[in-house]
């Protein structure tokens, strides 16, 4: 028992110097003052991330497979027609499973399907739209979905931790001068950083979306949902 206690013990003591270790505790000195701010920057998103499968369904597997073959060769079509070269296509996913007939007791084999997830990167966000709607009209496509992302976010990052530590400086000084100090260089400083992205939402279905063919594109008449990266700042200035 005694171990065991033991055992927890160095248990707990590890993950409390792990957990300071994520998030570093600024001693009180003489002579200073410790503030922490939020901060934060809005950034357009730079990058469109369009998420789709490729499935298709036969009675055999050289079948299913050969109809999801044609099925990528008129994706590629599109993303040739859209301007789009089809090496930026990246498969993240394959899969071939038997589908049973679970209503017979032997759970008898009826088929065999064949799916593919497909992820694509643009920078050109008219082509979204177009891309879409093309893709629709290929009946082995589903789970279209759309993601805006931020991908060269260094600079959104430093914006939002200039952001914070103005805002933990403004906080130093008014606590300076109504204790009838003046507030001196900084002494030490942390900062923490999060990117929040949208969640990608599913397209609409294949028929509305055949529909708005003849039209504008789904997404022409939308903007992207802004990027927006928030930082904490601690820090440590020295009072004069």
């Amino acid at each position: 028992m005694k171990h065991a206690v033991s055992v927890l013990l160095i248990f707990l003591v590890t993950i409390g110097a792990f957990a300071q270790s994520e998030k570093p505790i600024i001693a009180p000195q003489n002579n200073t003052v410790v503030v922490g701010a939020d901060g934060k920057f809005e950034s357009d998103p730079d990058t469109a991330v369009l998420q789709f499968n490729i499935a298709a369904q036969e009675s055999t597997s050289e079948a299913a497979y050969a109809t999801a073959s044609k099925a990528a060769d008129r994706m590629r079509q599109a993303l040739k027609a859209n301007g789009i070269d089809s090496k930026s296509a990246e498969l993240t996913q394959y899969s071939l499973q038997p589908m049973y007939d679970y209503k017979s007791p032997k759970r008898r084999v009826v088929g065999f399907r064949v799916t593919t997830s497909v992820s694509l990167k643009l920078k050109d966000f008219s082509k979204v739209g177009p891309l879409l709607t093309a893709l629709s009209s290929i009946e082995e496509t589903e789970n279209q979905s759309v993601n805006y992302t931020l991908e060269n976010i260094d600079a959104a990052k430093t914006k939002a931790v200039e952001d914070a530590f103005q805002r933990a400086k403004g906080s130093a000084q008014t606590i300076a001068r109504a204790s009838g100090r003046v507030l001196g260089e900084l002494n030490y400083a942390s900062v923490d950083t999060v990117e929040n992205f949208p969640i990608p939402r599913p397209m609409a279905s294949r028929a509305m979306t055949m529909k708005a063919e003849a039209g504008a594109a789904p997404t022409e008449e939308f903007t992207p949902q802004k990027i927006t990266v928030t930082a904490h700042v601690n820090a440590m200035f020295l009072l004069k």
